[in-house]
């Protein structure tokens, strides 16, 4: 994933987030809530959509010894009116760039196959955390990768899914319900 300077992120492997300064090389130098400027890998940290964020309840989402490691997240918490509760939105983009530092030699085939264990795993683990909400930046393309995706999501109860919003990702992305009986009636 590329982020710009100034934008507001959180980390993926421990608490806290803070503002990108400056980005030299493969480094994002981030300004942390004490001030202090700390080097990052865009591996290392999430995107922060939203304004009522805190990642330090949600640092276990994604751990160093699991396959979703070399995954970008982007966890987003919406305080939604009336409820005691925040409502959280995982995203990731399948973009073959966004998975693999190269991907060269590799099969059109072989790329499926990694975008789609990818997404596997991050649906398992969004039911694993009863995440509510998730999007699913796939592109537009040929329409290869969606329609697998939401083959894999057509056998799966309790889940709705649809375009994303068109002015938030454009063409290229499913917004994804899963329902528990805690969020049933959400």
């Amino acid at each position: 994933m590329k982020f710009s300077v100034g934008e507001e992120v959180g980390y993926l492997h421990e608490k806290g987030g803070g503002i990108i300064q400056r980005i030299e090389g493969v480094h994002y130098f981030i300004e942390d809530e004490f001030g202090f400027e700390r080097p990052f890998l865009s591996s290392e940290i999430v995107k922060i959509h939203g304004k009522n964020y805190q990642m330090d309840h949600y640092t276990d989402k994604v751990n160093d010894d699991e396959s979703l490691s070399t995954a970008n997240y982007f966890v987003r918490q919406e305080l939604l009116t009336g409820r005691k509760r925040p409502s959280e939105v995982w995203e990731i983009d399948l973009h073959i760039e966004e998975l693999l530092d190269s991907h060269v030699g590799l099969s059109n085939t072989e790329i499926l196959i990694k975008q789609m264990t990818e997404f596997r795993s991050f649906f398992k683990r969004a039911q694993e955390k009863s995440i509510p909400k998730l999007v699913v930046i796939h592109g537009v393309g040929e329409g290869v990768l969606k329609n697998e995706i939401r083959t894999f999501l057509s056998k799966k109860e309790h889940v709705e899914f649809y375009d994303a919003s068109y002015l938030e990702y454009g063409k290229g992305a499913t917004e994804i319900r899963l329902y528990t009986n805690q969020n049933a009636t959400d």
